[in-house]
């Protein structure tokens, strides 16, 4: 597949078929590895890079996985092609910014990825929509143990998986619900549960992860700990306390809002559906905050001819790679502004 062929499709994660879909975009579970015999990244020469990536990538083809990988050498790859890998959450930001002996490889659902040479030698990742934490940890279980079985990872029976960041030792697990929160935005109370959420070490963070704000109301919340804790004791607390607790959280709000302030929240909802339709340029900052307002009118069933799917896609193929990938070359801000409207426009007039 090219990634130009990505760009023209909706990512497995995002159907809206997982439990609590409205308001739980997405869940994915990571696990960072090392290998033994070689030092941690930032220690690693450029040519130790190298010979790291080519041993891991030669193995990928041989895993077993029931979806193949394809491979992508990101030292080779267009800047344009890494910041689509980007939007689809298939690499992180600073893989695709680093330099010397990057790679990754996915599946063609993009439920499953791997980063090699990211901050780890190997990173692990599954996604899948709504809340569907057992199933993410399933399937990375199993890569996991695929790769394991050909490689010797860096291990010590005290502290478990060796990794260059303290807070991922351990188990090397990194679980992260995305998670879509107007009505705690709205009502001002997100900067409460963000320092709760802190108090509870956990992460929270924009749509994009690590040093990234959050876009249209997106936010990212992931477990801090890893050392001391067993994998199934971390998917337990975010599936069973912390996601329901936010999710319940949110839902209230909403209510709260729709009871007390039931006009504001329509014309906030009706505006973003009036603006959408009629643009003829929008920057991706505004279209990403009207979007997220019809999401949640949708939601609430404000507006009941436009589809979860329809808008989840459009969250992702309007960022700026996809708008460029889509028209096949590189677009001026003006022009992506242009485009952005255009297809926003085609897609709602399609529901």
């Amino acid at each position: 597949m090219k990634l130009s062929e990505l760009a023209q499709q909706s990512g497995g994660w995002l159907k809206s078929e997982g439990p609590l879909a409205g308001i739980v975009v997405s869940s994915r579970v990571r696990l960072a590895r090392n290998l033994a015999g070689y030092p941690f990244l930032s220690r690693c020469d450029h040519q130790q890079k190298l010979e790291i990536q080519a041993f891991l990538s030669g193995q990928i083809d041989s895993l077993g996985t029931p979806e193949s990988l394809q491979y992508i050498n990101i030292d080779e790859a267009e800047e344009l092609d890494r910041q689509l890998l980007v939007e689809r959450h298939l690499i992180s930001r600073q893989h695709a910014q680093a330099n010397g002996g990057r790679g990754m490889a996915f599946s063609a659902s993009e439920k499953t990825s791997v980063m090699i040479n990211e901050e780890d030698h190997l990173r692990l990742q599954t996604l899948q929509p709504g809340l569907k934490l057992d199933e993410a940890w399933e399937e990375v279980n199993q890569l996991d143990d695929l790769f394991e079985a050909k490689l010797d990872y860096a291990f010590s029976s005290r502290f478990g998986y060796l990794t260059a960041c303290p807070t991922n030792v351990g188990t090397g697990i990194r679980v992260s619900v995305m998670l879509h929160l107007p009505g705690l935005k709205m009502s001002g109370q997100i900067e409460q549960v963000t320092r709760s959420a802190q108090d509870m070490r956990l992460a929270v963070r924009g749509v994009h992860g690590e040093g990234t704000q959050a876009a249209g109301d997106f936010y990212q919340v992931s477990n801090q700990k890893t050392l001391g804790t067993s994998e199934q004791q971390i998917i337990e607390e975010f599936k069973n306390i912390v996601v329901p607790q936010i999710v319940d959280y949110e839902k209230q709000t909403r209510e709260k809002l729709l009871a007390e302030h039931g006009q504001f929240v329509d014309d906030k909802v009706f505006r973003a559906l009036g603006m959408l339709q009629n643009a003829r340029t929008i920057s991706s900052e505004e279209s990403l905050g009207l979007l997220s307002h019809l999401r949640m009118g949708v939601t609430l069933e404000r507006i009941p001819d436009i589809k979860l799917d329809a808008l989840n896609e459009l969250f992702l193929r309007t960022q700026s790679a996809h708008l460029q990938q889509i028209e096949g070359r590189a677009l001026s801000a003006e022009e992506r502004g242009i485009k952005r409207a255009d297809y926003i426009r085609q897609k709602l007039s399609q529901n």
